[in-house]
């Protein structure tokens, strides 16, 4: 399988990269500086040097022609602004979204942030994060090109990943290692019958690939 990330140098997309090319996908990275390139290469991964906040549907659509996936786990990042977050977090995300539906990437899975909601009240730039990643799920979840899995992980940490957790629709807060994050987009990626959900994660009692497919059997 062929599977293009957006956000290629992220920690979780790294981790992804890294169990991806372990077990024998080809793997592309979205990346927006060239001198990250290396660290894709050592995870296994393809670097493709695009800015999702400059680029054209049509570029990024080349990116993604030919692959059987996308990942979207692209983000402003701590320390930037809500400009950010509107152009980056909703922004590239959107038009992630519509470049995969142009070049006919139909499975599509979104990191996104738990409790995600367009309608989310507050003046910090926190609130705009929420705010915009709620109405790029929203973008998402109204394109009949995909067929989207939308991930919510609680707190992320750096923990060493136990390969338990709970996923459901509502979960509740809580911790999950960005590991554990990794290891369930690389399951979902292999279940097509998660599409069309929302998800959220955290550290739980299952298996990832028992928690996994529980939720495609609901």
């Amino acid at each position: 399988m062929r599977i293009v990330i957006a956000g290629g140098h992220g920690q979780i997309a790294l981790r992804l990269e890294r169990l991806l090319a372990a077990r024998g996908d080809e793997v592309a990275g979205i990346i927006r500086r060239p001198e990250q390139g290396d660290d894709l290469r050592e995870a296994g991964a393809e670097p493709v040097v695009l800015d999702l906040e400059s680029a054209s549907v049509d570029e990024v659509a080349g990116a993604l022609r030919g692959a059987d996936a996308a990942v979207f786990a692209a983000g402003a990042g701590p320390g930037s602004g809500a400009a950010r977050k509107d152009t980056v977090d909703k922004g590239a995300a959107v038009l992630f979204a519509d470049a995969a539906v142009r070049a006919g990437v139909r499975r599509h899975v979104v990191v996104s942030s738990m409790g995600a909601d367009p309608e989310h009240r507050g003046d910090d730039v926190f609130d705009a994060y929420q705010r915009a990643k709620g109405e790029a799920d929203a973008y998402v979840r109204g394109l009949d090109g995909l067929d989207w899995t939308i991930l919510r992980p609680g707190m992320l940490t750096d923990d060493a990943g136990t390969g338990l957790v709970r996923l459901e629709a509502h979960t509740g807060r809580g911790p999950v290692p960005r590991d554990d994050v990794a290891a369930v987009i690389a399951e979902l990626l292999d279940t097509a019958a998660t599409a069309g959900l929302t998800l959220e994660l955290i550290s739980g009692s299952a298996p990832v690939s028992v928690a996994v497919k529980s939720v495609a059997g609901n």
